[in-house]
């Protein structure tokens, strides 16, 4: 799961030329420290819904990387 997370955030920080993220944990702040806009928080909802079918946002917002994965973990 992990691995697939970072994936996908990968996959959304290449369509913005931005550099390859080597390693996540669950205390990176998505917009802070990954640099992800409102859209790139949308993208990413679709693809870890498309993946896991499991809307991340349903709840409210999430901002770190160990929210997602509790939301993934339910």
């Amino acid at each position: 799961m992990k691995e697939k997370v970072l994936e996908i955030i990968n996959f959304i920080r290449s369509s913005k030329n931005l550099p390859y993220v080597k390693c996540i944990d669950e205390s990176t702040r998505l917009r802070e420290d990954l640099e992800m806009s409102s859209f790139d928080m949308a993208e990413l909802t679709v693809h870890i819904e498309d993946e896991y079918g499991v809307d991340i946002f349903e709840d409210g917002l999430v901002n770190t990387i160990g929210e997602i994965y509790a939301k993934l973990q339910k």
